[in-house]
């Protein structure tokens, strides 16, 4: 009886009420896990366990061989745009005779063909695979198919490859890359190399807010995932699998490695070494002028193609990843989970933030007018809005420096603008995740979602503007 006196006003201020305090306890709970990783690494700084090596040229010099052969897969789909540059750029970089890059090109993609014939020279280290079906299929698909030309090519030859290292088609490789992955699988079964999300300065918000993130996944939380010997989960590019750990993997699933059921394969890949008992490491090492040894590339410029990528690995990752490989049994790895398939949840709180952003202002109005008035806070959430406000300014100043650590002060500076528009985009990414995904529970096929490439780094390399 007491709810049906309220006035449409007074409705309007309890649900308000109520929303916001929903809110503030779940953004809470997430500025504590992002408190505790925080927490985590500057432990494992201060004790030693996270540190990032230094190699000078006289180590480079040592790492020039290769223990063994080595592959790359490369998987192409519509990549006229960048494919050659990355083949001339990484041939040039790892000019290794034990090297062999497998392309996976279809049969209906004839610009991608030409444009890698014409890149490669007829360098005999690169073998174009054409896949027999019409593209695209999906990713994992194509890497089977180049999987398969790799047995064949062992069989013929009788040379097994030591290591396998995925790349994308857009990856601009380090020179010390290849040697220093090759060297690392002799302590572990799968190794990753940080990815670097070049800024873009035609893409200052969309494309460049890649660059914050990936500073930040790659220069923190992955970093205390492997000190705290939890599963490395791959990034698809710069990482190298053992030749017996993927034939581990190829046993177990008929002959295909790489499952063409997930929409991220890649970060499967990584998690699925570990279950089997295989070793993960996160290899994180600059050179004596500081460079950092990475995989360098431009991210999606264009709002609809970030949301697209983002909604690929929201509906992978989080979604998917539930299904396909349950949860981790060793705390450490529970823990990361969570962290990982927090998206859709994020993407939820993110909505009901902004919506409370506008339902606060017409509170305010309201008030001003007088038609109703807002209860005062209690002392439960004055106490929450305080620890998400110091949180919020704690992430700011995280965001910065993870990101003026890569690219410089200013672009510091942008990153903190930039969350806002990661924000955005994780909220429409969210919606179409769930769309998407209740569609595959349903039937429909995995297709390979990819986004169009068009600049490529090595060709602004000269320039100096690449990190």
């Amino acid at each position: 009886m007491l709810f049906a006196s309220f006035t449409a006003a007074e409705w309007f201020l309890l649900v308000q009420h109520e929303l916001l305090l929903f809110a503030a306890a779940f953004f809470a709970l997430g500025m504590i896990d992002e408190f505790a990783l925080d927490c985590t690494y500057l432990w494992c700084r201060i004790t030693g366990r996270i540190r990032t090596p230094r190699i000078d040229e006289r180590e480079l010099d040592q790492l020039e061989g290769l223990a063994g052969p080595a592959a790359v897969f490369i998987p192409t789909w519509q990549e006229a745009e960048v494919i050659g540059s990355t083949l001339t750029h990484m041939l040039d970089a790892w000019a290794y005779a034990q090297l062999t890059v497998y392309i996976g090109c279809y049969r209906n993609d004839a610009a991608t063909i030409a444009s890698i014939i014409a890149a490669t020279r007829g360098d005999p280290r690169v073998r174009l695979v054409v896949h027999g079906k019409d593209g695209p299929t999906s990713k994992a698909d194509c890497l089977n198919r180049l999987y398969d030309a790799l047995e064949e090519d062992e069989q013929r030859t009788g040379v097994t490859a030591r290591l396998i290292v995925l790349h994308d088609a857009e990856d601009m490789v380090d020179p010390a890359a290849l040697p220093l992955l090759d060297r690392a699988l002799w302590q572990a079964d799968f190794v990753q190399l940080p990815v670097l999300a070049l800024p873009q300065p035609d893409s200052r918000w969309i494309g460049s807010h890649y660059s914050d993130e990936f500073a930040e996944a790659h220069g923190k939380a992955l970093v205390v995932r492997d000190a705290l010997g939890a599963a490395i989960p791959g990034a698809g590019v710069g990482c190298a699998i053992a030749r017996g750990s993927l034939a581990q993997l190829a046993r177990a699933s008929q002959g295909k490695p790489f499952a063409e059921e997930s929409l991220t394969e890649d970060y499967e890949l990584g998690l699925k070494i570990a279950q089997a008992g295989g070793k993960g490491r996160f290899l994180r090492v600059r050179t004596a002028e500081g460079r950092l040894v990475a995989t360098r590339a431009f991210f999606p410029p264009l709002l609809d193609q970030a949301v697209r990528q983002k909604t690929r690995w929201m509906h992978g990752i989080a979604l998917q990843g539930w299904d396909r490989l349950g949860w981790g049994r060793q705390p450490v790895d529970l823990w990361m989970q969570l962290r990982d398939r927090r998206g859709p949840l994020a993407a939820i709180l993110l909505v009901i933030a902004y919506v409370l952003v506008c339902m606060i202002a017409v509170r305010l109005v309201l008030e001003q007018i007088g038609i109703a008035q807002a209860p005062p806070a209690s002392p439960l959430l004055q106490a929450l809005l305080w620890l998400n406000l110091t949180g919020l300014m704690l992430r700011f100043m995280v965001r910065f420096c993870c990101t003026a650590r890569e690219y410089g002060w200013r672009q510091g500076v942008l990153a903190i603008p930039r969350t806002f528009v990661s924000n955005i985009i994780a909220i429409i990414a969210g919606r179409r995740a769930f769309a998407a995904y209740i569609g595959t529970l349903r039937g429909a096929p995995i297709v390979w979602d990819k986004t169009e490439h068009r600049d490529h780094p090595a060709l602004v390399q000269r320039d100096g503007q690449v990190a």
